[in-house]
């Protein structure tokens, strides 16, 4: 059976980044590689780097140039299982039971399943992508727990018998690399390490993103955010408010703002944190050229 590289006509690299830019995500060649390899390989894609260079967005991309759906599963600190999976409509089953005279009810029919997002993956009937987001922020018992469902795609739940995926999605997982994940989780994955695009590349995702942005204008907050982004700041700029300060910038510029004073205003866009905002505004003139 071809893998779904080739199911979806993305049977090279080259393919895979023109379908990406066809979904608005200019991928460099080596994402590119790695996403056709992972498809090709049937394996699972693990990304890793910065919080803002494009993880979360490359998934949503990638699902949007398959034309399939979308299963997000946001991992957090405690995240458990049925958080994952499934939960019973407690409240829904008691209602049920009191009103049903007879008090013969099926307290486990499916209409009482609260399906969470790796039931939902089991599920799917088509092709579709599985996103689970920022696994570091996750327990690593629960980092455990995901490899083993990615192992098996099955899951049995006691009152209603085990369920297996009819056709396994592709599986994308994303990291900020706030801890190490386990060596056993990284082998079973295609890794790719997205960093900040060079700036050509970020020149170019602004204009992508902000058509209305004109390519000098780009240029110039990507040198920018560039800057910023070697200063030791709380929280770097990220290429999404890249694009954002770019769009900003160019709206004030049009109601008749000169553009160092537009880049300037605007700067609230770009940076985040009222305590980078301080230790930069010394030299923020010379930071925006």
């Amino acid at each position: 059976m071809s893998g779904p590289a080739r199911i979806k006509g993305l049977g090279s690299p080259e393919d895979v980044r023109a379908a990406l830019s066809a979904a608005q995500y200019i991928a460099s060649e080596d994402l590119a590689t790695a996403v056709y390899l992972a498809m090709a390989l049937r394996k699972p894609l693990l990304l890793e780097g910065a919080p803002g260079v494009g993880k979360t967005e490359a998934a949503k991309a990638l699902a949007a140039a398959l034309a399939c759906e979308l299963v997000r599963l946001q991992c957090y600190e405690g995240i458990d299982a049925s958080a994952a999976l499934y939960e019973w409509n407690f409240p829904r089953q008691m209602l049920a039971m009191r009103q049903e005279a007879t008090g013969e009810i099926d307290v486990y029919d499916e209409k009482f399943l609260i399906a969470r997002p790796l039931l939902k993956a089991l599920r799917l009937e088509a092709e579709g992508l599985l996103l689970i987001d920022e696994i570091d922020r996750a327990d690593p018992e629960f980092e455990a727990f995901l490899l083993e469902f990615l192992s098996d795609f099955q899951i049995t739940i006691p009152e209603r018998g085990r369920i297996r995926a009819a056709r396994r999605p592709f599986v994308v997982l994303t990291s900020n690399r706030t801890r190490d994940l386990h060596e056993a989780l990284r082998r079973r994955c295609v890794y790719h390490w997205i960093d900040y695009p060079e700036p050509g590349l970020e020149a170019e995702i602004v204009t992508t993103r902000a058509p209305g942005v004109a390519r000098d204008t780009a240029r110039a907050i990507v040198a920018a955010v560039g800057r910023m982004r070697a200063e030791p700041l709380a929280k770097a700029p990220g290429v999404a408010e890249t694009v954002e300060w770019a769009e900003a910038a160019t709206r004030l510029h049009d109601l008749g703002q000169p553009w160092p004073e537009a880049f300037r205003r605007s700067i609230g866009v770009v940076l985040k944190d009222q305590d980078d905002l301080a230790y930069l505004e010394p030299r923020i003139e010379a930071l925006i050229g």
